[in-house]
This record gives structure tokens, sequence and C-alpha cells, in this order.
């Protein structure tokens, strides 16, 4: 898994390349931590273009973000995921407490209005 952060739309976006599985989530869940608290970034959006592979600790990772930066009064999304990921994160009821698209610039606006 490969990890790669920008920020774009005052959101801090973690791109992930790869299988996001029950190996990799502890470490995911840290960095994508310590970027937060590193750029003091409120929002989090996740780029899902190239994950290959997500299991039920892809929504942990997903959700812990959620709990932490709403905390902050700050918003999560996810865009750019296949449709097998998406039907996980629907399974899951992760539209629930997060904006997913097709494309960053789709939910920017929304992600972003409580920077």
């Amino acid at each position: 898994m490969e990890l790669i952060f920008y920020g774009k739309y005052r959101a801090l976006v973690a791109r992930l390349n790869g299988e996001l599985d029950h190996h990799i989530a502890d470490s995911v869940r840290e960095e994508i931590d310590r970027e937060l608290e590193r750029t003091g970034a409120v929002n989090v959006a996740f780029d899902f273009r190239h994950v290959t592979f997500m299991d039920s600790s892809g929504i942990g990772v997903v959700m812990g973000r959620y709990r932490k930066v709403t905390a902050l009064g700050g918003r999560v999304a996810v865009f750019g995921a296949s449709e097998a990921v998406k039907r996980i994160m629907r399974m899951s009821g992760l539209e629930r407490f997060t904006v997913i698209a097709d494309k960053l610039e789709d939910c920017f606006e929304e992600v972003a209005a409580d920077a």
C-alpha cells in the first residue's frame, strides 16, 4: 500500500494505492492521523482511485478518521472508488457519514465548507 498526501480544496487528501485490508489498516490509520496533526487539517478526503481491494478494516480506517475530524468540526469524503469498493461502503452504511463521489471536484464544496 502506497499512501500519498496532498492538500486541495482546504482538505487533506490521502491517495491510497493498492489493497486496504487488515494487514495494512493500522499503518494507514497512523500515517493519516500523523499528517492530520502535522498539517492542522480539519477535513480529509480519501482518494480511492487506485484502491484495488478493501475489507472491513478499510471501513474502520474511514470511520476512525470521521470520528477524529468531526470532533474538530470537519468532514470526510471518499472519491474515485471502484464499484466493488462502493458496494462495501454502501453495505456498511458509510454514505450516512461521508460524502462519496466519483471525483474530488464533486464533493469538495461539502468537504471544505466547514474548514
